[in-house]
């Protein structure tokens, strides 16, 4: 047996460590967790903390912690941790003596070389201060290698034919976009681009500040003047900022965060994903500016772009996929585990390194998108066959994720939820799986909002789910075997198609809708009763359906000139509604509003 390479992500915020084990790559994990937080410190008897105890004790002793190191490494400078003083190797050393004696103690034997990554932008001086860190943790640094190089072996290690492929890198501390090209085996950065002061986070510091403005506002108390009460709310909002990567809402609740003439505060704000992407989003246009410039440095257009992969945990906010998938013109990468795969792919390269043969990374995913038949406007005018995918295809098992819907009609008090499996937008060539009816909704105003979750098992057990906000009601579903059922059907329609052929009849496809071909018995054709939409404009949505129905109803009684006018508006409104120009629409209706709050006092 060779000597074992280690293959390391000194990352800014967390690093990991991995090796090749049976032909896969294999991140060292201790009680659990893979990740090492990049945190050094020392505690009140001096004693040496790296990771998790040194992170818990930054907020209230950061005199004696230091995060971030890898921002200063290259640097001529001393870092003060207590009352001595360090360089940026030192305490990179000890970062990843921690990584080598984890990775020694679960191997069994002492290791001494490693394959150390480093961001593409990284100048000599920083890969050289790298090289020297690796050497004061007593390894051997074999070799210095690219993070978005790293990111992209994961995919395909022995890629043959040219491929071009879009790195985008966004972790807790730092962003970086490169432009990777891979023909057989050779691999080259053609451009990179980034920002090395902006990354997760930042995004934390946005939240910790909405929510500590609005308790102030609330109890004019200000919890970040205490170090406490400041770190509680900051790892509170950082797990609402992870559960906001999969669900429309995150609640932050602290009780006892705050005491005021005797009595005890507590915390408790809901946040929703469109809030935390408002907050976030001219951040995010920077990296999308970042991405134009490694585009035209690169000189490769968006559609020469083979594939587009996401690295780092804060790339998991979807937000990011639909921005570069707007941009690029095609769906975004993150199979392989965003967090890991830098460690996985420097684990990879150390493997070659040593002979060994590496396929790409085996991971269990969805084949096929799944959602829900909603209702949505198709150039002006109700869709009812509309398909809202909710776990899309390519996402890694188990998975979970949940969207929010809206309610159609005044007072409606039931939803029918049709589950459905496939890519295309209209559910009728997609493959129905199952559909259940949630009753006892609240007698509301249109608009009412529900939760759809889907949980999807390794085993194919799709567990989906729909919650009324206001109430808590909820229902839910068991399919059994749902990705098997998916792919008999595809069997199966792919048999008729082929007898169609066989027998020359020449049919579009468009007259073949899902439930023709299905075994299963057809899906209502009744209209659905929950308004779809993205989640930018979805309030908008459901006003302007409102008062387009109630101006119908009214625009047959009314004058000539009235009437004009009104179906003008009506247009106006449509129009604003088929292009999505959401500021245009809330003008719209205001005015249509307006015009029919006169025309129903006259």
């Amino acid at each position: 047996m060779s000597e074992p390479i280690l293959g390391i992500d000194l990352g800014t915020t967390n690093s990991e460590v991995a090796v090749v084990r049976d032909g896969q790559p294999h991140v060292f994990a201790e009680d659990g967790d893979p990740i090492l937080p990049s945190f050094v410190g020392l505690s009140e008897d001096g004693r040496l903390l790296v990771g998790k105890a040194a992170r818990n004790q930054w907020v209230l002793a950061p005199e004696r912690t230091i995060k971030s190191i890898k921002r200063k490494m290259g640097q001529d400078v001393k870092i003060r941790l207590g009352d001595q003083e360090f360089r940026p190797q030192e305490i990179s050393a000890m970062i990843l003596r921690a990584l080598r004696d984890r990775a020694s103690a679960q191997l069994g034997v002492p290791v001494r070389k490693a394959v150390i990554t480093v961001p593409a932008y990284f100048n000599d001086a920083q890969r050289q201060a790298t090289r020297e860190a690796g050497e004061l943790a007593d390894l051997e640094v074999v070799r210095i290698l690219n993070e978005p190089t790293a990111a992209s072996l994961t995919y395909d290690p022995s890629q043959r034919e040219l491929q071009r492929v879009l790195v985008y890198d966004l972790g807790g501390g730092t962003f970086d976009v490169s432009i990777v090209q891979s023909q057989e085996g050779v691999i080259e950065v053609l451009a990179s681009h980034g920002d090395t002061a902006l990354g997760g986070d930042d995004f934390d510091d946005l939240l910790l500040k909405h929510v500590v403005d609005k308790f102030k506002t609330e109890h004019d108390v200000d919890l970040s003047g205490n170090l406490a009460s400041r770190a509680r709310v900051l790892r509170a909002v950082e797990a609402a900022k992870r559960q906001l990567s999969y669900h429309p809402f995150a609640r932050i609740e602290e009780e006892f965060i705050a005491e005021k003439n005797g009595q005890a505060l507590h915390l408790n704000v809901e946040i929703s994903r469109e809030e935390y992407e408002a907050m976030i989003r001219p951040m995010l246009d920077r990296t999308m500016d970042c991405v134009q410039r490694a585009l035209d440095d690169s000189r490769v257009v968006g559609s020469a772009i083979n594939k587009v992969v996401l690295v780092g945990g804060s790339t998991r906010t979807p937000l990011i996929s639909r921005l570069l998938e707007e941009r690029l013109g095609q769906p975004t990468h993150q199979e392989v585990n965003p967090d890991l795969c830098v460690a996985m792919g420097a684990g990879i390269q150390a493997a070659m390194m040593g002979g060994a043969s590496v396929g790409p990374v085996l991971v269990d995913i969805t084949p096929h998108s799944m959602g829900i038949k909603c209702l949505d406007l198709l150039q002006g005018f109700d869709f009812p066959f509309r398909f809202a995918p909710i776990l899309k295809r390519n996402t890694p098992l188990p998975a979970s994720q949940s969207e929010i819907f809206h309610t159609v009609h005044d007072n409606q008090d039931a939803v029918e939820i049709d589950v459905y499996q496939g890519e295309r937008e209209d559910v009728r060539q997609n493959y129905q799986v199952g559909k259940f009816t949630i009753s006892g909704l609240s007698k509301v105003a249109a608009g009412n909002p529900l939760v759809v979750q889907l949980d999807l098992t390794l085993d194919g057990i799709l567990k989906v789910s729909a919650r009324e906000r206001a109430t808590g009601l909820q229902k839910q579903i068991t399919i059994e075997n749902a990705l098997a059922k998916f792919e008999r059907e595809e069997r199966d329609v792919a048999r008729q198609r082929l007898d169609r052929l066989w027998n020359n009849v020449e049919r579009p496809e468009a007259d073949y809708p899902a439930d023709e071909w299905s075994d299963d018995a057809p899906p209502s054709r009744e209209a659905p009763e929950l308004v779809a939409g993205p989640r930018e404009g979805q309030r908008e949505t459901v006003q302007a359906r409102a008062l387009l129905e109630k101006a119908e109803r009214l625009v047959g009684n009314l004058n000539a000139e009235d009437k004009e006018e009104v179906d003008r508006l009506m247009e106006q409104l449509r129009t604003a509604l088929t292009d999505r120009k959401w500021n245009d629409v809330t003008s719209a209706c205001n005015e249509l509003s307006d015009i029919l709050f006169y025309l129903e006092e006259v």
